[in-house]
């Protein structure tokens, strides 16, 4: 039988109705905006300067090749903390109630390298919609065949070894995704099982135009400024690759495959047995949610529950609402995850890839998916 999922509230829950509820009386009691305040303009111009100056400082020549490694690992770092902390909220649309700004801080994710086109079908409808949902959300698919987080996926010999060797994969994923991923996602018929068979015109030439000037910047200007040798242009370029691609890769994972996040499949029928706010709560974890330096460069995304809940609502204001949501998940008889520091949080990353790596394969009668139209919603606040 052909199904579309969907998520089947029966015991049509009050948790969301609640907590929209109280999270808007917040903002109004206090009489303020639920975007962007003047401590997010500043962390915003934080990161934006010193990714500005560190590439400016490369390409000044005056320091040694030492230094210049160092100096391009740190940019690799903070190329990441803009995707984060910038181009995420201007993508959601939570930076500002000004879609020209929204736009403007989302197409920041062009200076990692990255398509915010592609990635706002990918995030914000596929992975906020079908959170952790196996053949749905392929932010979940790491590298299929090579890391298994499906729990009905087949179990292979190499997979037990895959709590040691996906973490050197994260070093690579930032590498993928400017060199492959957003290609091979921009021209796939499907998305998980949303439809990406077409695309504006103008989609395709900001595609290869954005590749071809990040090439441009990062590999022909230096190779020419800097009079490096090819190998050693290649070294500095794949290492800020490497820390970006960490960076990356270890925050996002942090908050859906750790233990206690369910991977659910959806019944014969196609159906997920809850509300689609219930199953975010159940599919999403924070992390040092007391730790100023992880919201500082997380962008939030340390507070993940947060985020899936109320992707309009900019992520300076998570810490305030937080109390709100686990305060009423609680009162609702639903889980609130939450790994207390970052250490703990990877150690639940590694364990789950450990289990996972062994766990026979879970026997589902998996339902034959009827591709959803590009118009299926973002979830809103």
């Amino acid at each position: 039988m052909s199904t579309q999922v969907k998520f089947k509230d029966k015991n049509r829950s009050q948790f969301f109705p609640t907590v929209r509820k109280r999270v808007d009386a917040y903002f109004k009691t206090q009489g303020i905006s639920t975007h962007a305040n003047g401590a997010m303009w500043r962390k915003t111009s934080f990161f934006l300067i010193g990714y500005a100056t560190l590439y400016g400082l490369i390409l000044s020549n005056q320091f040694g090749l030492w230094a210049m490694l160092a100096m391009a690992i740190v940019l690799g770092m903070f190329a990441a903390f803009i995707g984060f902390n910038v181009s995420h909220d201007g993508l959601h649309g939570s930076f500002s109630a000004r879609s020209w700004v929204n736009r403007l801080t989302g197409n920041s994710f062009y200076l990692l390298g990255a398509n915010p086109y592609i990635w706002k079908v990918t995030h914000n409808i596929v992975h906020h919609t079908y959170t952790n949902i196996p053949g749905h959300d392929e932010d979940i698919e790491l590298a299929p065949g090579l890391v298994r987080l499906d729990p009905a996926e087949d179990l292979r010999p190499w997979h037990k070894y895959q709590q040691w060797y996906t973490f050197p994969l994260y070093a690579l994923a930032s590498l993928s995704w400017v060199f492959r991923k957003d290609f091979v996602k921009f021209f796939k018929s499907e998305i998980g099982h949303h439809d990406n068979s077409s695309h504006p015109r103008a989609e395709y030439v900001k595609l290869f135009v954005s590749k071809a000037l990040y090439y441009v910047f990062f590999l022909v200007i230096p190779y020419v400024v800097l009079g490096l040798t090819w190998w050693q242009l290649a070294i500095g370029f794949v290492l800020m690759h490497v820390a970006e691609g960490l960076v990356l890769g270890l925050v996002f994972q942090l908050a859906h495959a750790v233990e206690g996040t369910d991977f659910p499949m959806p019944d014969e029928r196609g159906d997920i047995q809850a509300a689609w706010a219930v199953h975010q709560m159940q599919t999403t974890a924070n992390f040092a949610p007391d730790s100023a330096l992880a919201a500082f460069l997380c962008g939030g995304l340390n507070r993940q529950i947060e985020h899936h809940l109320f992707p309009k609502v900019c992520h300076i204001h998570y810490p305030a609402i937080s109390k709100i949501v686990k305060s009423t998940a609680l009162e609702f008889g639903l889980p609130y995850l939450e790994n207390r520091t970052f250490g703990s949080a990877l150690m639940s990353h590694f364990r789950l890839l450990r289990t996972l790596g062994k766990t026979a394969p879970i026997q589902v009668e998996k339902p034959v998916i009827v591709p959803l139209t590009k118009q299926v919603p973002e979830p809103v606040m």
